[in-house]
């Protein structure tokens, strides 16, 4: 882990807060927007419709293919080998290389030539792409890191097939659980059953928006928006970030009384803990390690609001699957009284047993004990 010796900062100058942990400082860096969803879900089309629009203006854009994208309309101006600017002020170019490299590329033309500058990033995902790899890419690699940051997830769902997919490939439920905003497309099909597709949606992603294609375009301004910085100063608002009241009220069992049709349910998970105590930073990141190591594969998403004993400002903690990135601290508590909220989404793993082994941990006298709450993690979770 990154941040393995940041408690002994800590605990060393609770005194001088700003020495403690570095600022957020993510809303300097450039934000990534991924559109994923399952083969046939309409993600290209999607990306098709934002193209047309002003809000995509100063946006590069990161494709599998041209040949799937429309682009003739937007009447290219000029081309490299790699990337075409587009009329409309996006910048195009397909994934011949593997990501960071397309990534440094495109912040290499944006450093040296005004033409290509951009303000943000689309990728387009392939079908059958599990998301979670290529949010891991941007936060593991330290040059992708140091100049980017992962800002919305944008899931595109098909009405007709989209409970089959859900049923039937992972990738589908991860391309939901880790979205910020659900598109749900093909409701004007005769063999659309969105009655049937919106409660499982929200079993797997209670926080994500969700909108409906044919009822209303989705709008570049909207989905690739940064909402969760505060326009006053740019500084990270937890609560827009973390949204963690709706993971509060969210059913323990899935609403469908057709038990092989909700199996899918069993094993993806999305809740928040909360503290209202300070914790002891020694004792959180213990945690925190012990979760992304023994259990890396099965932690999806992770992400939160810290209130630590070390500190007396609000330490930023995120994450994917094993990869976390370095902890921040903002300026302030925006909404008071501090308090630690962090939101997982995780696969095979309850609730209970996330919250009992930070229990274990902090209660633990001995290093058998701190074992001992490791073991809390690695016990079968039985499905509800």
């Amino acid at each position: 882990m990154r941040y393995r010796q940041t408690s002994a900062v800590l605990s060393e100058t609770r005194m001088n807060p700003t020495a403690q942990l570095p600022a957020d400082q993510a809303h300097l860096r450039i934000p990534i927007h991924v559109i994923t969803g399952f083969l046939g879900s309409g993600k290209t089309r999607l990306l098709n419709q934002l193209l047309q629009q002003a809000g995509m203006r100063n946006t590069a854009v990161i494709v599998n293919e041209f040949g799937d994208l429309s682009i003739d309309h937007l009447l290219v101006e000029s081309a490299t080998e790699d990337i075409m600017r587009l009329a409309g002020g996006c910048l195009c170019c397909s994934v011949r290389t593997d990501l960071v490299r397309t990534l440094e590329q495109l912040f290499h033309k944006r450093q040296e030539n005004p033409d290509y500058a951009f303000a943000k990033v689309v990728i387009e995902t392939s079908g059958l792409a599990d998301p979670a790899p290529i949010l891991r890419t941007l936060l593991e690699d330290q040059w992708v890191a140091a100049h980017f940051r992962l800002e919305n997830v944008i899931t595109t769902v098909d009405a007709v097939y989209g409970a089959a997919h859900l049923q039937d490939y992972e990738e589908s439920v991860k391309q939901v659980a880790l979205a910020n905003h659900l598109i749900l497309t093909k409701t004007d099909l005769p063999q659309a059953d969105s009655a049937r597709l919106l409660p499982r949606l929200r079993q797997i992603n209670p926080a994500a928006s969700l909108q409906d294609a044919q009822q209303s375009t989705p709008q570049a301004a909207t989905l690739l928006s940064a909402h969760a910085y505060r326009w006053t100063d740019q500084e990270l608002n937890p609560s827009l970030w973390l949204q963690a009241e709706r993971y509060k009220t969210l059913p323990t069992h899935h609403p469908q009384t057709n038990a092989a049709a909700a199996e899918y349910a069993d094993y993806i998970r999305a809740f928040c803990l909360e503290h209202a105590e300070p914790l002891p930073w020694k004792v959180l990141e213990l945690w925190i390690q012990q979760l992304t190591r023994l259990r890396g594969r099965d932690l999806l998403r992770i992400k939160g609001i810290a209130y630590t004993q070390e500190t007396d400002l609000p330490v930023v903690i995120q994450g994917v699957q094993h990869i976390l990135q370095p902890p921040t601290t903002l300026s302030r508590w925006i909404d008071p009284p501090p308090r630690t909220q962090i939101v997982f989404i995780t696969r095979n793993i309850s609730q209970l047993q996330v919250k009992e082994s930070l229990q274990a941990l902090l209660e633990s006298r001995s290093p058998a004990e701190v074992c001992q709450a490791a073991m809390i993690l690695l016990t079968q979770v039985t499905p509800p």
